[in-house]
């Protein structure tokens, strides 16, 4: 397919022309999260033709994934597959000109600097603001421009970063939010909700790919999709006194606010301590007296009620049936080893 046939209605767009579709074949984004919002986001810019593409996602396909998550299907699902892995499949598939790699992986401070080293924009679609603060310190630190984006319920909200210009996400969110927070399990979802701030960040990502900076948005937008309530607050320069870009205190990059990690609202505890190769035919052939055992390539899930296990074969695994993660260390080392 010819590249002056593939993107010509969007070269046609003042905003980008001939030369801007040739940046964004160049442009380099790393997409942290492939859920909702990350699946939505990547297929957008996918199509838009951004040349180098990383997706990085720790969790797997599940049936409750289906109805939001738009580059899944019925047999990733019942596969199990690693979001990243069946979300790169989808995509090469409706444009195999453009580079896009899966790292099946927990963003942590040990792996972040490999990860997002090449990037030259950062895209949030996570679903914890863990990850989001090691995004935020990693990108202050190294000047990288990162947009932040979550959705839950019908309430999306988004904000720009670009380090040493605006405010980053520790000037607006010193510390996490306190008290019970809304998730997808708890409160549900719009898939129009992901739909919009998926959209809006890729519009914000293209305008940075382009050259068009100044045309990028300088506040955080909040908007409910139901009540058509909408908000904006001024991110235009960063706080005075701010931990990160204003003292560098780099604190979840050092790894000081790291802890095993319970999952958005799953009852799950994901174990990332351990980093060992797994071998799942042996582990497999171990676990089959004790519970339901299956695995592909990717993934290897073992249920023993009332908690299900899925081992990754770096030794990273995902307990359901629990937040505790007393518990989900105590099985880990049962059945897999400590």
């Amino acid at each position: 397919m010819r590249f002056e046939d593939r993107y010509s209605r969007q070269v046609l767009f003042p905003g980008i022309g001939a030369e801007g579709q040739k940046r964004l074949a160049q442009a380099r984004v790393a997409i942290v999260g492939c859920g909702a919002t990350g699946t939505c986001v990547s297929s957008l810019l996918v199509r838009a033709g951004v040349g180098h593409v990383l997706i990085i996602d720790r969790d797997y396909v599940e049936p409750s994934n289906l109805h939001r998550q738009t580059l899944f299907d019925e047999s990733d699902a019942a596969e199990s597959l690693p979001k990243a892995v069946a979300a790169v499949r989808k995509l090469t598939a409706f444009n195999s000109e453009v580079e896009i790699k899966a790292e099946v992986a927990d963003l942590t401070p040990e792996n972040v600097g490999r990860l997002l080293g090449t990037a030259d924009l950062i895209l949030d679609a996570t679903d914890n603001f863990e990850t989001r603060y090691l995004i935020n310190d990693y990108a202050v630190k190294n000047r990288r421009p990162w947009i932040y984006a979550a959705a839950v319920a019908a309430y999306g909200v988004t904000m720009n970063i670009l380090p040493g210009e605006t405010a980053c996400l520790a000037c607006v969110f010193p510390a996490p939010p306190e008290g019970p927070m809304e998730t997808c399990d708890t409160a549900g979802i719009l898939n129009s909700a992901v739909n919009m701030v998926a959209s809006i960040e890729a519009t914000e990502a293209i305008k940075f790919f382009v050259g068009a900076q100044d045309k990028m948005r300088r506040s955080l937008l909040s908007f409910d999709v139901w009540s058509n309530d909408r908000a904006e607050m001024a991110t235009a320069r960063p706080k005075k006194g701010c931990p990160v870009c204003d003292k560098h205190e780099f604190r979840h990059l050092t790894g000081e606010r790291r802890a095993p990690a319970t999952l958005c609202g799953r009852d799950a505890v994901q174990i990332h301590e351990r980093h060992r190769p797994v071998d799942f035919a042996e582990i497999c052939s171990r676990l089959e007296p004790l519970g339901q055992v299956k695995h592909n390539d990717y993934v290897l899930k073992f249920r023993r009620d009332p908690y299900e296990m899925t081992l990754f074969p770096d030794g990273r695994a995902i307990i359901k049936g629990t937040s505790d993660t007393a518990v989900a260390r105590s099985l880990y080392a049962r059945f897999v080893g400590s």
